[in-house]
């Protein structure tokens, strides 16, 4: 899955790359340590989210979430405006000075207050909209959140410009140890949603105060004149987001609006838990790739080797969880959850398959954005507006169900194409992409295969637990022995090279 090259009309063949140059170890090194600390500390806070969740979920209704999943659309969009992509800005522009910084900071503190008083000024329309009385206050105090992250934005960036990833991985997990501790006390206290909300605004503000203990910078009124480079990236950046941002949460509001509060809950919690195997394994990847590439801008070798490497690692281990998870989905639902939740079990399934893919597209966006090709990004994300959002109506007509698979089959249709664009600009064949996928897509294959057979010959009368136990233990067992067997050159390759960097 690998480009072996000395110099930049490199060959790209399958299996791992060799380990890199000498010149290229230390950044590769800094990755990998990088990923690790990302990775522990978001696993340990992720053990905590998930058990806060299933206690949660047995105390609050599905309308609690439903009403705080209208609210969250709302302030999701309008944090993405408010942030107006400075900080990823900071991160990959190379060249600022410490003036154009300080003016980005106070530019990022001003957006947040715009965002809290925007926030405050829809706060009632938006209660009438979705005739709910209790969303004005819910929106009102969700939005000083705007504010109050506004003050790490800047600090927040330079962290990760300085490739601090160590530092920023204890910070993000203690902010989300407060937001759980703090859900799961003020629900068991009867405070329902408002226990979903207090503990968004105390993971944010937790999340800002331990920034700002380890980094700060100065202020100083934006000049524009000094931005417009910085301010036209992150224009472009912004669009992209806002777009993305409106076709992937289109599927709430069409939710919440046609088939009401209650669905809206249901299928909130199954895109809740189908996307836990994906956000907590690439969002930990993505969280730090951005700076690394930012260092390799026009070295299209070295974003080659990085791209398939990564991609062959993500996949054989998102592969197997989201496929894993569609597997088991009625027992897993049914023993955590309840039957109260068992409208969640078919979305769930579907989402989770369509998880898949999706991971796939988290070492995307970075690509994008420091090879210069932010505005085809942009465009992008128009096209995923255009398509998804009458997909989802359309599928609406059956339900939450026919809303998730509308993501199957429309999101695909439009990101395929930009796949292949920036496979072509920066020189990386479909096929060396697609031989990265094969030892995850063939294990998981046999593991699905294996699992399905188990399931028929399981006694009807067995304890759920126990059969979801054996289920996924049989599971993990035929994806584990595939991978070795079929695969271990790859897999032991990519061990080496791990113990290469290590050294």
């Amino acid at each position: 899955m690998a480009i072996t090259s000395n110099n930049a009309e490199a060959a790209i063949t399958p299996g791992i790359v060799p380990p890199p140059a000498k010149s290229s170890q230390q950044l590769d090194r800094s990755l990998v340590h990088s990923i690790a600390w990302t990775g522990v500390i978001k696993w340990i806070t992720q053990i905590l989210a998930w058990v806060s969740t299933i206690v949660v979920a047995r105390v609050l209704s599905p309308a609690d979430y439903g009403l705080v999943a209208i609210a969250s659309t709302f302030i999701g969009f309008v944090t993405m405006i408010n942030e107006f992509g400075l900080g990823m800005a900071v991160v990959t522009k190379r060249d600022l000075e410490e003036r154009q910084i300080a003016q980005l900071n106070t530019l990022a503190v001003l957006l947040g207050l715009a965002g809290f008083l925007v926030s405050c000024a829809v706060a009632i329309p938006l209660s009438r909209f979705f005739e709910a009385s209790e969303l004005t206050w819910v929106l009102v105090a969700m939005g000083a959140s705007f504010l109050i992250g506004a003050f790490r934005t800047v600090p927040s960036a330079l962290l990760e410009k300085e490739l601090k990833f160590k530092l920023l991985a204890m910070v993000e997990g203690g902010q989300a140890i407060i937001a759980s501790l703090c859900v799961v006390a003020l629900a068991l206290l009867g405070w329902g949603y408002w226990s979903l909300v207090v503990g968004m605004i105390m993971g944010t503000a937790a999340w800002t105060l331990f920034t700002l203990l380890y980094r700060t910078h100065a202020f100083r009124w934006p000049a524009f004149q000094y931005l417009t480079e910085t301010l036209t990236f992150s224009w472009h950046l912004i669009l992209m987001r806002v777009n993305w941002y409106v076709a992937a949460n289109a599927d709430r509001f069409i939710i919440g609006k046609i088939l009401g509060q209650a669905a809206l809950g249901s299928y909130s919690f199954a895109c809740t838990l189908a996307s836990v195997p994906i956000e907590k394994v690439t969002g930990l990847v993505n969280r730090v790739t951005p700076a690394f590439f930012s260092s390799m801008q026009s070295d299209y070798v070295s974003l080659r080797r990085y791209i398939l490497n990564l991609t062959e690692g993500l996949a054989l281990v998102t592969f197997p969880a989201t496929t894993g998870l569609a597997l088991v989905a009625d027992d897993f639902v049914m023993v955590l959850l309840g039957d109260q939740w068992k409208e969640v079990v078919v979305p769930l399934q579907i989402l989770a398959c369509y998880g898949a893919f999706r991971s796939m597209m988290t070492l995307l966006s970075p690509i994008l954005l420091v090879t210069g090709l932010s505005r085809l990004g942009m465009l992008n994300a128009f096209w995923c507006v255009a398509a998804l959002l009458p997909a989802f109506y359309v599928g609406s007509r059956w339900g939450i169900i026919g809303v998730a698979v509308s993501w199957m089959v429309a999101h695909p249709f439009v990101t395929i194409p930009l796949y292949s664009k920036v496979f072509r600009h920066i020189g990386l064949p479909v096929g060396a992409y697609l031989r990265a996928l094969w030892p995850a897509v063939s294990a998981c294959l046999v593991m699905t295969t294996a699992v399905l057979l188990l399931k028929q010959m399981l006694p009807i009368d067995w304890p759920l637990l126990a059969h979801l136990v054996t289920l996924g233990i049989a599971g993990a067992v035929a994806y584990l022995l595939t991978a070795w067997i079929f695969h271990r050159a790859r897999v032991m390759a990519f061990v080496e090279l791990l113990r290469t960097l290590r050294s």
